[in-house]
This record gives structure tokens, sequence and C-alpha cells, in this order.
């Protein structure tokens, strides 16, 4: 009942097919924690973070793809890796995927607890050594991983990459040069794919938690990053 606790508070969000009907509608609560307590599809397993649709439009796999980010001002094309992991090595990855980013970096923690539908807030701390930065992301990696409402981004502007951990526990890595990650992917056995579709280009739902709010301000205390 963990998962369907957390996710009743938080409800229905980020349908991004654009669907008219939810394929949540119209279940009975047995059917719906049936649904939301599956983690595992094949040989993937997913966080307790995010749920897909009722009816499977995207199944959660493991793999990666290329895709370009096009600057909508300056109209400037960047590569992209987007990257799905299973659970039992998701985090260690995204700890790994941060060496090419050089010994000190830029955070942006991302949280949408207090946000409307679509809607976060970016909270930026800036010059912090990467050593220092891996220590304390361990101390909150259950957090990290679990909750549906945060994730974060760490990035170098003088390269400039940035890899970013998004709240639907999806890696995405942005810059020239990106074949340092691309590298580090192959290591961890994730198949390139480049057919591949991620849980958020269908319905999907996110979890949360009171205690998770708790944690991300200590998270937010322990990054040297100021709130009120």
């Amino acid at each position: 009942m963990g998962f369907l606790k957390r996710f009743l508070k938080t409800t229905y969000r980020d349908n991004t097919a654009g669907k008219s009907r939810s394929s949540f509608e119209s279940l009975s609560e047995d059917q719906l924690e049936t649904h939301l307590n599956i983690a595992k599809y094949g040989d993937f397993m997913l966080t307790d973070a995010i749920r897909p649709s009722y009816d499977l439009e995207v199944v959660p796999q493991a793999g990666y793809r290329h895709d370009v980010y096009t600057d909508k001002e300056s109209g400037i094309k960047i590569p992209v890796l987007m990257a799905s992991a299973s659970r039992e090595v998701l985090f260690d990855l995204f700890i790994d995927l941060l060496d090419p980013l050089g010994h000190e970096v830029d955070v942006v923690l991302e949280t949408s607890h207090d946000g409307g539908h679509n809607q976060h807030q970016d909270l930026y701390r800036e010059h912090m050594d990467l050593p220092v930065l891996k220590s304390t992301l361990y101390d909150y990696e259950d957090l990290l991983l679990n909750d549906g409402c945060a994730g974060i981004a760490v990035l170098n502007p003088l390269i400039p990459l940035e890899v970013q951990f998004d709240e639907h526990k999806l890696l995405i890595m942005y810059g020239q040069g990106i074949d340092q990650f691309e590298s580090i992917l192959d290591e961890y056995g994730i198949p390139h794919d480049p057919e591949l579709k991620f849980i958020t280009e269908a319905e999907h739902v996110h979890s949360s938690s009171d205690e998770a709010i708790e944690e991300l301000d200590q998270l937010k205390y322990r990054l040297g990053i100021d709130f009120e």
C-alpha cells in the first residue's frame, strides 16, 4: 500500500501523450493498487518514483538513444543522450556519468513539490567540488531514486557539459563530446536503441511523500542552497 498512498497524494501528472481519456479511469481500487505495486518489467526494475500508464503504452526498459536539443533563441543544436537504467545500477551509473564534467561543477536541484502541473523550481549551487558532491548525493540516494517530484542536474558551463537525473529517473546528457557518456553507458551494458521510447512519452504517474519533502530540505542545506 505504500506506493498507492503516495500516488493518491500526487494523482495523475504529466499526461504528455495528450490523451482525452486516462488509462486509469474506471479502474477499481484493487486494479489500481495491483498496477502501482508492479515495479519490474522483464529485467527492468523501476524506482518508487514513477509508474507507467495502466495500458502500458510504453513498457519501461533499459537503453539509450541520441537526440538533439535546439535552443529556441539562438537556433544552436546541442547533442543529447537520453538513457534509462534499471534501479539496481541506476544511481551508480548517474554518479559515474559525472566524471567527464571535471573537478568543479555547478548543481541544480529541481523540485515540483509545490508546483502545479508541469511546474518546478530550480535551486542553484555554483562551484562545488565533485568528490564532495558525490559523497553528499550518496547520503541521499534513496530520496533521489524514489521521489517523483525531485531531480538534480550537474553541469560544467566551461566545457560545457551537463548531466541531468530528472524526476522521472531518466538520465539526460547534453553537450559536445557526449561520446564520453556513451562509453560509460556501454560499460554498464545499457544498449543503444534509436527507436527506444521513454516513460515520459506516454501517460505516467509520479509518487512523493511528506517525508521526501523533509529530506529534500535537508539536502538543500547540505548542498549549501539558500531557500526560504
